[in-house]
């Protein structure tokens, strides 16, 4: 849900809207992302309930276990291609999230509620976690779920509630940007009543949002209610680095929706789909056309190509899970 300080991300959790039909024409549209007879391969199988996964340059694959009791932080571990083990990089993550890296290959990461940070931070190579953009006019985050680096520099997160005995302070769940030039946090659109995966476009004109919204913020005293929309969303990025003219993409109606996502060099998404009728990992054109489906074991959370001879796999979080799969590019 996490150099010049930051800068553009490897895995590129990154088409203005006025380009999307123009560069869905420039990707085949038919089921020809996946290979044949692709199957997720489990990679790693001790966590609870892993997310955001990351590729750093040098190929190694992070990615984030969410323990659900409050008195446990969480911890990020590291997948290693060329050896095929895993290790823990940072055995308190203070409930971390979404993973990106910047050009610099420094880590950042959405730390989260329910005994977290609630904050946007940056883990340092020692494995650290230390808060760079922590509060929003003096109030505390509601629990920073996932992020992409622009191009610029700039990073997007989103802040919704899912879980967590925190009371909320904010007055809505809405998608923030943090410039690290300034090291000021400003809100970026508000029209995502619960925005949770995000991505920006290759050409750093677009960003992707997947509204989530179940209806519950994980408090007792306030029980959940109907799903109010559950849809993959775009917007154009402005100037000063604000989204405005929000188009839906893909309705997912009474179903679950997206959770993470990463969008590719030819500006491909591809989104952890979690509707238990056809839960798994979708590929779509910039406009929202499915180009192909993959099928996970279990409800996926999140993906993320993979870097330099290893850019043609997708490395997916699903249950407490690692896995990966070869794509077509």
């Amino acid at each position: 849900m996490l150099r010049p300080f930051f800068m553009m991300s490897f895995c590129v959790k990154f088409v203005s809207l006025a380009l999307i039909t123009a560069a869905s024409s420039s990707i085949p549209a038919d089921d020809g992302v996946f290979v044949a007879n692709a199957e997720p391969m489990l990679l790693w199988n001790g966590g609870e309930f892993t997310e955001g996964v990351a590729v750093r340059s040098d190929g190694l694959v992070f990615f984030s276990d969410i323990p659900s009791d409050p008195e446990t932080p969480g911890r990020i571990l590291v997948f290693n291609p060329a050896t095929g083990t895993t290790q823990v990089f940072c055995a308190n993550s203070s409930k971390s999230n979404g993973l990106a890296f910047d050009s610099g290959d420094r880590m950042l990461a959405c730390c989260g509620a329910n005994g977290g940070l609630r904050a946007l931070c940056e883990v340092t190579e020692d494995g650290l976690v230390r808060g760079v953009s922590e509060m929003f006019e003096k109030k505390p985050f509601n629990s920073p779920n996932d992020l992409a680096v622009h191009p610029d520099g700039s990073v997007y997160f989103s802040d919704p509630r899912y879980v967590g005995f925190e009371p909320l302070a904010m007055a809505g769940m809405w998608v923030f940007r943090f410039d690290p030039e300034t090291g000021a946090t400003a809100v970026a659109t508000k029209f995502a009543s619960k925005p949770n995966g995000i991505g920006i476009s290759p050409d750093g004109k677009t960003v992707y949002v997947a509204n989530t919204d179940n209806g519950s913020v994980g408090l007792p005293d306030k029980p959940a209610g109907s799903k109010k929309r559950m849809t993959l969303e775009a917007f154009d990025i402005t100037n000063d680095g604000t989204l405005k003219h929000r188009m839906t993409l893909v309705d997912f109606g009474g179903e679950d929706g997206i959770d993470g996502m990463t969008v590719d060099a030819s500006g491909r998404i591809f989104a952890a789909v979690r509707s238990e009728k056809r839960f798994g990992i979708a590929a779509y054109t910039p406009a929202g056309n499915e180009l192909g489906f993959l099928k996970t074991p279990t409800l996926p959370s999140n993906c993320c190509l993979g870097a330099g001879h290893d850019a043609e796999t997708l490395y997916i979080t699903a249950g407490g899970e690692l896995y990966r799969v070869k794509v077509k590019m």
